[in-house]
């Protein structure tokens, strides 16, 4: 099947385009209130019980007959890691993007908010809030294009160590919390000498304060307080993280890397315009079918083109935008780039596997058929 292709718009399209996304953003934004409040508040309180309910019942897990300590273990520690999906994905990450701040309640202040995993809030407002949404799929400037570590697209160099690629995307998944953690130290500045040592232990003092925070809660103070059932605890907490890890990977390759996306060169910064950039928000996102539970889970980035067009949004509005923007995309032949977790996380792993070959851009291609 050919890929879906967007039809060019002249630049009266464009700005058109651009405005009828400012004025659907404009409707939502008066409109927003108690509903909203009372969503986010919830959430938050249902993090903080399924928090509790996973901690207690990994404690409580080894103390209870040799029947039931496994399955007790097993569930805390599933409890425990959707717990901590939850606050990643639709508590903190879109408190963060300030999508909260209108209502004057400090816990869901942006500028502040804190959330349980090893990378700081910090450091995310600059690698994701700024670069990745100012210049997203921007080679050279998007640093979440392949964060470093995989070629998920031509214009990505080739190198012979990619064909390891399959096994470096596993271990990525399995670890993503830290390599969220560690993004904004772009610590090969630091292995080819570009900083020195010292440099890069000023830069990167925050941020290993925050992962001492986070190791010393998760695989030292929780375990102790559980006594003899300190392996318990410990291993149901790396548990609970693992499956964070996962999702969280999971979620966010399917909503940037499938076989759709398109990716842009500098170049399109040169005279850009705010409807330009909705324009490429558009073609560079994806969105996942499924229903209020898979929205919920995903933080609603299974609107990841509403999220990208309106990142500072509730993102329980999302669904309902996302019918609206699916009109304004159909009416100027913009493709709207939506399916099932299974399709578009099949089109993620093809992409992986794919690029740990040598490819070429299609620009290239082209220009050596035409030779």
């Amino acid at each position: 099947m050919s890929k879906p292709l967007s039809r060019t718009l002249s630049s009266d399209e464009v700005e058109r385009f651009g405005a009828e996304v400012d004025a659907l953003r404009a409707r939502t934004v008066a409109d927003l209130g108690a509903r909203d409040a009372r969503y986010i508040r919830n959430i938050h309180a249902a993090v903080r019980y399924s928090e509790a309910l996973g901690r207690i019942m990994l404690m409580a897990a080894f103390f209870l007959p040799e029947a039931w300590v496994f399955l007790t273990a097993a569930a805390g520690a599933v409890i425990l890691g959707l717990s901590k999906i939850l606050d990643n994905m639709e508590l903190g990450h879109n408190v963060i993007h300030g999508q909260y701040e209108w209502m004057g309640d400090p816990r869901f202040n942006g500028k502040n908010f804190e959330w349980d995993i090893a990378g700081s809030s910090e450091n995310w407002r600059k690698t994701h809030n700024f670069r990745h949404h100012t210049y997203t799929n921007i080679h050279g400037m998007d640093e979440d294009l392949g964060y470093g570590v995989l070629r998920l697209f031509p214009e990505q160099k080739w190198h012979p160590a990619r064909l390891g690629q399959p096994l470096y995307a596993l271990i990525f998944a399995l670890l993503f919390e830290w390599g969220v953690a560690i993004q904004e130290l772009r610590l090969g500045r630091w292995l080819t000498g570009r900083i020195t040592r010292q440099e890069m232990g000023r830069i990167a003092h925050p941020a290993l304060l925050k992962i001492r925070r986070q190791v010393v809660k998760d695989y030292l103070v929780f375990p102790i307080l559980a006594g003899p059932g300190f392996l318990t605890v410990l291993a149901g907490n790396a548990v609970a993280n693992v499956i964070r890890s996962l999702w969280t990977y999971t979620v966010i390759f399917c909503g940037h890397f499938t076989t759709d996306v398109v990716t842009f060169p500098k170049s399109v910064l040169k005279n850009d315009s705010r409807a330009a950039w909705y324009v490429r928000q558009v073609a560079a996102s994806s969105n996942l079918s499924g229903g209020f539970l898979l929205n919920v889970l995903t933080g609603n980035l299974s609107h990841q083109i509403e999220h990208h067009l309106f990142p500072d949004v509730p993102a329980n509005r999302y669904a309902e935008m996302a019918v609206q923007v699916r009109e304004i995309c159909a009416r100027y032949g913009q493709h709207y780039n939506t399916g099932s977790m299974v399709k578009q996380f099949g089109q993620v792993l093809w992409r992986i596997l794919r690029h740990s070959f040598p490819s070429q851009p299609a620009t290239m291609r082209r220009s050596l058929q035409a030779k």
